[in-house]
């Protein structure tokens, strides 16, 4: 059902990555959102009116919540696919974190106005009622919504879109919050005892579990969260497949939404080739990443002596005793400058974030190792904290 609906209303749906794709995803995600929540709110209003259901009457407002969800998504896809301008070089791609954040907190403010709701109601119990019409409704709404979900999911992941996966989620727990009112409906003649206004409080903690599950995911993404692992891993691997490439370090990915991915790198070269021709296959590099990948990669180029057995033997030592220190640690743009009296060796150490001990006490235990070395050398240490650890320090020669 979900593919077909795809390949009637979303032309050229395979091509996930072009904006105006995304859009038309995301056009037919929210007017089907849209479509189905105003039925569900118009069936469970009117049961719950009719039958003085505080828990359906709450289940009908959280429907009609989704499908004013919805109307946020539908435009917040056109928003977020404006081209980049002026005073928005990156593009409007966050847009669709903003939105995802105003579901969130519809979701929250109406979940608390529920458990307002529901408490007058365990205070000020309704007569106790059953009706097969009330089962039928909530029943039909279960399985609509865990379609809503499938839908919301499998097309979220596909387009990879926030405001779409937060909408599955939200499904979700409609489907658990409408099986918590059924069952209310149909215990609560059996038990003799009125169950409306606990489910319905139930109904309102799952809501506001939702909102604020929401809100986390959406925050992570516009406060700067880790980058997935695959796609480091990814970079990293393609980087170092390159013929003269002999590392990679510093790499740092930055998302502006989806489709709107950059990143930099510095990667290392030998010194002894020529820098026009190193040179060259950074830019093949960067321009096979925007072609074949879609990211805006930007490349620092690293010289490094790889033909001096002097040198070659002190980065050796370095290195071990870097990782004499703590294993966590790396170093990278190792260099030598040799002088009479004394030699200093200038490198970085990336220091992860899983390192406990502090910058002090790293360089401190560096000057303290190379101050016993052979010969008189001196460290000159910048501490370099990882941005994406698993992939600090990653050579060819490791």
């Amino acid at each position: 059902m979900i593919d077909f609906l795809v390949r009637k209303f979303v032309r050229d749906y395979d091509k996930v990555q072009d904006v105006r794709v995304r859009q038309r995803y995301g056009n037919l995600a929210s007017c089907i959102g849209v479509l189905c929540n105003l039925l569900l709110f118009s069936g469970k209003f009117v049961v719950g009116t009719l039958f003085q259901s505080v828990a359906i009457t709450a289940d009908a407002v959280n429907n009609l919540s989704d499908a004013g969800s919805s109307l946020i998504s539908l435009v917040s896809f056109r928003l977020s696919s404006r081209p980049a301008d002026s005073g928005h070089p990156f593009g409007h791609a966050r847009i669709e974190y903003i939105a995802s954040m105003v579901v969130g907190i519809l979701v929250l403010m109406l979940g608390v106005e529920l458990i307002r709701s529901s408490i007058d109601h365990i205070a000020h119990p309704p007569a106790i009622e059953f009706s097969w019409v009330s089962v039928g409704v909530l029943a039909a709404s279960i399985l609509v919504k865990l379609w809503m979900f499938s839908y919301n999911r499998t097309l979220g992941k596909r387009i990879d879109s926030m405001v779409m996966q937060a909408t599955a989620t939200d499904s979700l727990s409609d489907v658990l919050a409408t099986g918590a009112v059924l069952l209310s409906t149909i215990m609560s003649p059996a038990i003799g005892f009125q169950l409306d206004g606990y489910m319905g409080a139930l109904v309102a903690l799952f809501i506001i579990v939702s909102g604020i599950r929401i809100l986390k995911d959406t925050l992570n993404q516009l406060l700067g969260q880790t980058p997935d692992q695959e796609l480091t891993n990814m970079i990293a691997t393609k980087v170092l497949s390159y013929d003269g490439v002999l590392g990679i370090h510093d790499l740092m990915v930055h998302n502006y939404g989806p489709g709107r991915c950059f990143a930099s790198a510095h990667v290392e070269v030998s010194s002894s080739v020529d820098i026009l021709k190193s040179h060259d296959v950074i830019d093949n590099i960067e321009r096979d990443f925007d072609t074949d990948c879609g990211i805006h990669l930007v490349i620092h180029l690293d010289p490094i002596v790889t033909d001096d057995e002097r040198v070659n033997a002190l980065r050796i030592k370095m290195a071990q005793i870097i990782r004499g220190i703590d294993p966590l640690l790396s170093m990278h743009d190792f260099r030598v400058v040799l002088g009479e009296t004394h030699s200093n060796l200038i490198f970085d150490v990336s220091v992860p974030f899983e390192c406990k001990k502090a910058d002090d006490e790293i360089t401190q235990a560096i000057y303290s190792a190379v101050s016993q070395m052979e010969g008189k050398c001196y460290a000159v240490v910048t501490i370099d904290h990882a941005y994406i650890s698993e992939t600090k320090g990653k050579t060819k020669m490791n």
